[in-house]
This record gives C-alpha cells, structure tokens and sequence, in this order.
C-alpha cells in the first residue's frame, strides 16, 4: 500500500482572468498557463516566480502542448486558431485553423509524427508535425469533444464527447473500433496507463475502463461537480483528480483507493474556486484554475508494508 504526504511549495499570482490549461515546459524548472488573459504565461517552479509572457494571442485558450522533442508549445484557442510557437526564438512557426468553434484538446502521435486536435464541433484534425500540412479531417461526434487520449502503445485513442460517449480510434487509419455511452453528462477528462482507460465526467463520476472495448472494471463519484483533470503520476502507481469542487484527491490506480483529499476542508491553502487544469512536474503537482492562481504542490509518496 501507499501512504501520500502533500504541503503546499509555492502559490504563483499574476494572472488576470481564469487558467484554463498547463503544460510542462521546455527546461525541467518551467511550465506554461494559459486562459481567460489572452496571453500564455511562463513560470519557473525552482524560484517560483513569473518568467515571461510568451506570446499574446487573439483569443481564450483551452489546450496547451508542448511538442515532445522539441522547442514548440501547440496553443488551442477559442476562435478555433491552434498556433505553434517556438518558446527559445519566442517566434510564431504556423497558424492553423478549424472550420468553426472553439479547440478543446491538442495531443501528439509522437510515432507517426502528426498532431491532433479537436473540439467544438466534434471533427478531429490532424497534421503533419514536420511541415504542419493538414492530413486528416474527420467527424468523431455530432458534438463538442472535450478530451483526447492516445494509449501508452500508440496503437489506439480515445476520444470524449458532451454527450457522455467514449469513442475508440485506430491510429494507423483513424477508423472507429467501438463507442460507448459511460457518461450521463460531458466527458471532461482521459487517462491511460499500459492497462486501463480512465474517464472523468461533469457527473462527477470517474470509471475504470477496459481499453479494449471500454467495458466498465470501475466506478466511484470522486468528487461532487466535475472531474475536470485526470492526472497519472510519472512512476508510482497512483493518480491524482482535480474538479470544479475545488479539491485534490490522490487514488491508487489499480484498487481507486483514497489516498489524500487537498482541499480547503482539510486545511490546506487550497484552491478557492474550481481547478481547471493539473500536471505532474516529477514529485511535484502544478494546479490552476478559476480562482486565476497557479499552486505547486510537493507530493512525497511512499510504499508500506501492510
């Protein structure tokens, strides 16, 4: 079994509006956040201060992703302009564009070297990472997809809808393998590890999927709003949560024993209003959201006998 101790290390202000989406950064010390500003925001989590603004943008940001292997942070805007800007010559690379809505979720197929995207109207784009030539456009859903989740192995993806579907994807041909209503309201968030799917829902349910036809192993109600961040830890067998309830909950991902609660509740200088978004950073966890603050958390886990 795991015991979880967690202490609040830095709380990092600066912004202005709500923070929607993190992502890691190029050196180890930083990451980027993004929102309601209209600006992507650098920190370093060694001083814990703001570094720099990276670039302004025209529009609210959903997605952030910082392309495996290289210099380029992917940026998902409301408008429906996904950008890809080079974080060391701090210079816009190339400006894609959707047909309409807002882009909800940006992932890289590091294999096949090509970028995804997705959102409001539930049509999945792909491009080339080498050149960033649009290769692919297909309808996943009649709605909005909120969320996309490639598997450890690259062989499949999964994709979450507004209407509580979890569809399946093969990578190699981007055909649909299966499809299955888990969800009694939007899907929000997706999780793999080399076993299972976890899905996180605005019904504040989470479910342990099987991935290979997304039949149930699981279920518990981890929160009590939205499970807005699905977070697996980078070594250890646990995960982390974050919601619209404003906590922070450590699981065991095989059993979804709980592990820790972070929350004002429990005295801890929590989030006060919704968390939006989450990342591991090693041993630490950087949360963001409504109440437009960035909080690093020291998260030390450790195995006991039981």
């Amino acid at each position: 079994m795991y015991v979880v101790d967690v202490s609040l290390s830095a709380t990092l202000s600066g912004h202005q509006n709500p923070i929607f989406a993190i992502s890691s950064g190029l050196q180890s010390s930083r990451v980027f956040t993004a929102g309601n500003d209209k600006g992507v925001v650098e920190w370093d989590l060694g001083s814990g201060k703001f570094k720099r603004i990276l670039c302004s943008v025209p529009s609210s940001v959903y997605a952030l992703h910082l392309l495996p292997g290289s210099s380029i942070l992917v940026i998902g805007m409301r408008n429906g302009e996904v950008w890809c800007v080079d974080v060391e010559q701090q210079t816009l690379l190339h400006k894609m564009k959707t047909e309409k809505g807002a882009v909800f979720a940006i992932r890289s197929l590091t294999k096949k070297r090509e970028l995804i995207a997705i959102g409001e109207e539930g049509v999945a784009y792909v491009w080339s990472i080498d050149n960033f030539e649009l290769l692919y456009r297909f309808r996943v859903s009649p709605t909005t997809v909120r969320t996309i989740e490639p598997f450890q192995g690259e062989n499949q993806l999964a994709f979450g809808d507004k209407d509580g579907y979890i569809y399946l994807y093969d990578i190699a041909d981007f055909k649909e393998i299966t499809k299955r209503k888990v969800h009694d309201m939007p899907v929000t968030s997706l999780a793999s590890n080399e076993l299972f799917l976890f899905s996180g829902g605005r019904d504040a349910k989470l479910y342990q999927l099987e991935q290979k036809d997304l039949s149930t192993v699981q279920e518990l109600t981890p929160h009590l709003f939205t499970v807005y961040g699905i977070l697996l830890h980078p070594t250890f067998p646990v995960f982390a949560t974050v919601s619209r309830d404003k906590s922070i909950k450590i699981w065991n991902s095989s059993s979804l024993a709980l592990l820790k609660n972070v929350s004002l509740d429990r005295g801890y200088d929590a989030h006060r209003l919704s968390i939006n978004a989450a990342i591991w950073h090693g041993n630490q966890l950087v949360t963001a959201g409504d109440d437009k603050l960035v909080k690093i958390w020291n998260v030390e886990i450790k195995e006991v006998l039981s």
